[in-house]
This record gives structure tokens, sequence and C-alpha cells, in this order.
């Protein structure tokens, strides 16, 4: 009898694997909208795009990515605020660009959803509308 038990904790511990999130509902994420403008890089990014073409024209012969990333970010770890800054102004920059252009994309968003909400009532149910409103 003692096998029996073994066999069900083998057999418990492939469902725990396999079949997880099996009982669950999953949620699916609504669909990315392609017109949505991208969010603007951090003072980071902004010093790696300049960081990683410098790397580049110094050593030609590199092709891993996390060497060019581990060094920019200890280049970034050793620059004092006064050598970021140029950086931090860029990104901020960027950022107001941003924050425009996203405020301008929701307002058109809005126009969008309440053209939408105005034509998602059927014609009967106007008419219904209307007939209450005479009896």
């Amino acid at each position: 009898m003692p096998k029996a038990k073994s066999d069900a904790k083998a057999a418990d511990s492939r469902l725990k694997r396999k079949g997880a999130g099996a009982g669950r509902k999953q949620s699916r994420k609504a669909a990315k909208d392609p017109n949505k403008p991208k969010r603007p890089p951090s003072a980071f990014f902004v010093f790696m795009s300049e960081f990683r073409e410098q790397f580049k024209k110094e050593h030609p012969n590199n092709k891993s990515v996390a060497v060019v990333g581990k060094a920019g970010g200890e280049k970034w770890k050793s620059l004092s605020d006064a050598e970021k800054a140029p950086f931090v102004a860029t990104a901020e920059k960027k950022k107001q660009e941003y924050e425009k252009t996203i405020s301008a994309y929701n307002k058109q968003l809005e126009g969008k959803n309440s053209e939408e909400d105005e034509s998602d009532k059927s014609k009967s149910e106007v008419n219904d509308d209307e007939e209450d409103e005479v009896d």
C-alpha cells in the first residue's frame, strides 16, 4: 500500500507542473492600439543610445549585446550629476513632447468613444423611447 501513496504524490506533482492554471479562467489582454504614442526614454536610455554608437566604433568586433549593456551601466554609474545633466535635459524634453502627444491622442479617443456610444443604440430602441414619451 505505501506504493500507492508515492504514485499519488508523483501524479499530484505532475498535475501541479502541467496544469497549474488550467482550472482558472485566463484573462485576455486588450489589443494594443498601434497609433498610441510610445513612452519617452529615460535619461539612461538617452545616454545608452549615444554610448552604443561610441562603443561600436571603439570595439567593432564585439557582437555581444550584454557586454555593451554592462559597459554602459558601469559608465552611467561612474558619471557625476553634472555629466548626466545633458541626458536628463534631453529626457525631460522628450517627456514634455510625449505628454502633449498623449493628451492629443486621448482627446481623439474621447471623441471617437462619444460617437460610438450614440450609435450603439439601435433604431428600434430610439423609436421605443419616442413612443413612451407620447403615451
